[in-house]
């Protein structure tokens, strides 16, 4: 019995260890699942994996509808009638894209200096292709013509120093030794043609010549026009110009460019027909390809619409069947799709086929990176030989390369400060004006302004209205706080083809009603979601809040490529980043009425900087939305065009004088100063209320209430009559929380 009593005590001994240690193991176990907050919806998703790229993977997929749309009608062409009658259909829709071009007045070209380099002398040109829009430019005279020589314009790629890299000298030295006559030009925002040349820098304001395009680029966007018209003319004009001189042969004309000069060269090649031989190098690209891997690139590429009229680069290739056409590419193009040159090359050479001559489409291609490569440059030479019919051998020679300054057209090296005269934002904004007119006679003279600005936002923004039984809410986790939940969930954005992430923040108390507030901020939902910020302020005071990061923001934030290119495949395809945001706002207040504990019939919306141009949308088009706080909002398109600077889609990078800033297009809409402008939209709401605090202008400087009342007029006009107190300006009260009860007071 002993023994049985020792081996109990030695049983019940262990069992109180194990106990002990199975306490402190449940209690370290319990420490070390302490459930930290994460209200990142998307964690852990295999569908959503990138979220990143979501935003210009819906573009694409909208862009894809079009191209296969194109597909079809290109398998249908197969005479050389067929082809003919698609250049007249494509012809006819560039002209509608690019406009009515200005008309041709005076070019009042000077010599402002030669250089004689023996076998050819080099002419210092600056000319007038609008008058007061100063073109500077390098013509190559051979020495000793015998009768008329062909001519080439050639225009240049994305160097910042234009003509006078050092590429670009080998290549128009080497063209007059062998007999052809070269007129180099400076694109807009490059060489003497920079466009905000800033003295005190010596160089534009804005950046290096990309950056000027982009900048400029999106005031014409919004005008509802492409910059690469403005590229287009020029070189256009630069023609004439060759043509009025009397050693040019008209019937010889070339055009040739490289990288950015390629697109230039396309579209010129494409549109003026005075063009016999053309030869981009490294851009002539199938643009399907182009967008699915490299990506939408800088403004002047950009052809508005075009993707959405059925228009790609390849149209510009067979534009000019059967006239001789050299592509050229590298292997390991950085910018470039290889597989979108080549199919661009197979496609357009179907169309010199159907004319009997295939010969006279030819692509070249070497093994190298982004570049013109000897073996590139000496085809250049051999096919402009072959076709002005001029003997010569192709073979590239040395030349000496003239310092950059040497090569100045003007004293002071820059066109703006040696003549003055405008830019192309003086240019657009003509336009502009007359846009801002035709508003103002609509806002005082046509009594269904407001329906018929709504149609248009709706067509010009792209904004697709979704079905509230198809939102397929997606709960992903809860969270409980002190006195409320915070759901995590997903609905579906357009088409399935993307979640909207939301977080739902509710209070406890489901039995009664609850007011409810859609929060939006450009830096995502979870921006004010921690304890005690500005969301749980709300929920406390009895709001639901819906925390929604509608595409692009947050975690659906663009991070697959340049931040210009969700803007411009947008531009391309008809679409917008706002008008897409503005439709998950929309299915965001769908979701939150379906809540049987929300009273539908007091939902608002709150919304933070550029965020709230899409809320602006959402609330113009959708009259759920009975309640708007924007904060921090642009006050108007109109701002932006009609200042020559702007700061909105800036980011400053740190890099310096050449490149301070990035410059994209996510928060505009190509065309919308045609048919609206945001105070029409903001006059649409009402009667509903809309609180404004801290409007912006197109600086980002709050504007002060006389400013603010000028550009709001025709709003404040609509809400006195219909509802004079619900329309509020609060100049310096940014408090969230404050504005929300206000917007929702009685």
């Amino acid at each position: 019995m002993k023994y049985f009593k020792a081996a109990l005590f030695l049983l019940c001994l262990s069992a109180g260890r194990l106990s002990a240690q199975s306490d402190s193991t449940v209690q370290s176990f319990d420490i070390a699942k302490d459930d930290s907050e994460n209200l990142n919806v998307l964690r852990q998703w295999l569908k959503w994996n990138n979220p990143g790229s979501l935003l210009v993977q819906h573009l694409t997929r909208q862009a894809e509808d079009y191209y296969q749309v194109r597909d079809a009608e290109i398998a249908k062409l197969k005479t050389k009638a067929d082809w003919q009658n698609r250049q007249l259909k494509v012809s006819a829709k560039i002209n509608d894209i690019l406009g009515t071009f200005p008309e041709k007045t005076p070019l009042n070209a000077e010599v402002t200096g030669v250089i004689e380099k023996g076998d050819y002398r080099i002419e210092k040109i600056i000319f007038e292709s609008m008058p007061g829009f100063y073109v500077t430019g390098c013509l190559y005279m051979p020495a000793n013509i015998s009768g008329k020589a062909p001519a080439i314009l050639n225009v240049i790629g994305h160097d910042q120093e234009a003509f006078r890299a050092p590429l670009y000298q080998t290549i128009n030295s080497n063209l007059a030794k062998k007999g052809m006559i070269v007129f180099a030009i400076d694109p807009p925002g490059q060489g003497e043609h920079v466009q905000y040349y800033d003295s005190s820098i010596q160089f534009s304001s804005i950046g290096y010549t990309v950056i000027e395009h982009c900048y400029f680029g999106n005031q014409c966007f919004l005008a509802g026009a492409s910059p690469a018209k403005y590229f287009i003319w020029d070189g256009m004009r630069a023609i004439d110009y060759l043509i009025s001189r009397k050693e040019v042969d008209p019937s010889r004309i070339g055009v040739t460019g490289f990288s950015g000069g390629g697109t230039i060269t396309s579209y010129i090649a494409a549109v003026d027909k005075r063009v016999q031989v053309a030869i981009p190098c490294s851009w002539s690209n199938a643009t399907r390809r182009q967008n699915e891997t490299k990506g939408a690139v800088d403004a002047e590429s950009v052809l508005m619409h075009s993707v959405k009229n059925g228009i790609t680069f390849e149209d510009l290739l067979e534009l000019r069947a059967p006239k001789p056409t050299m592509m050229t590419f590298t292997t390991r193009d950085q910018y470039l799709s290889l597989q979108g040159a080549r199919e661009a090359f197979r496609e357009a050479r179907g169309a010199y086929e159907a004319f009997g001559q295939k010969e006279n489409l030819v692509m070249v291609e070497d093994d190298f990176k982004h570049w013109m490569t000897p073996k590139i440059r000496s085809a250049m030479y051999a096919f402009f030989l072959e076709h002005f019919r001029l003997k010569g051998d192709s073979k590239e020679v040395s030349v000496e390369i003239i310092p950059e300054k040497d090569l100045h057209v003007t004293p002071t090296g820059q066109a703006v400060t040696a003549k003055g005269g405008k830019i192309i934002f003086d240019m657009n904004k003509e336009v502009v004006d007359k846009h801002i007119t035709r508003l103002n006679e609509s806002r005082k003279n046509n009594p269904n302004h407001l329906k018929e600005v709504v149609k248009a936002a709706k067509a010009i923004s792209g904004y697709k209205p979704s079905s509230p039984a198809k939102l397929n809410p997606f709960i992903n986790g809860r969270y409980r706080r002190d006195g409320y939940f915070i759901e995590l969930l997903t609905i579906d954005g357009e088409n399935d083809n993307y979640p909207i992430p939301l977080l739902l923040f509710t209070p406890p108390d489901n039995n009664k009603k609850h007011p409810a507030i859609i929060y939006l901020h450009p830096e995502g939902k979870i921006t004010d979601a921690q304890n005690g910020g500005y969301i749980e302020q709300l929920v406390k005071k009895g709001y639901v809040v819906v925390a929604a990061d509608p595409l692009g923001v947050g975690e659906t934030k663009q991070t697959a490529a340049r931040g210009l290119m969700d803007g411009y495949l947008g531009v391309l395809t008809g679409k917008s980043v706002v008008g897409i945001q503005a439709a998950d706002i929309t299915r965001a207040v769908h979701f939150v009425k379906s809540l049987d504990y929300v009273d539908a019939s007091k939902i608002g919306a709150v919304a933070m900087d550029d965020v709230g141009l899409s809320l602006i949308h959402a609330a113009s088009f959708d009259s759920s939305i009975k309640k708007v706080v924007l904060i921090r909002s642009l006050v108007s398109y109109s701002s932006v065009a009609l200042n020559r600077f702007y700061k909105i889609g800036m980011t400053e990078t740190g890099y310096g004088v050449g490149h301070p800033y990035e410059v994209n297009f996510s928060w505009g809409i190509a065309g919308v100063l045609k048919g609206y402008d945001l105070p029409d939209l903001i006059a649409g709401i009402a009667p509903r209320k809309v609180v404004m605090a801290e409007t912006k202008n197109q600086a980002g400087e709050i504007l002060p209430e006389a400013e603010l009342r000028k550009e709001l007029s025709f709003p404040l006009s609509v809400f006195n009559k219909k509802a004079p107190s619900n329309l509020q300006l609060v100049l310096n009260n940014t408090n969230l929380v404050s504005l929300v009860d206000s917007a929702f007071a009685e």
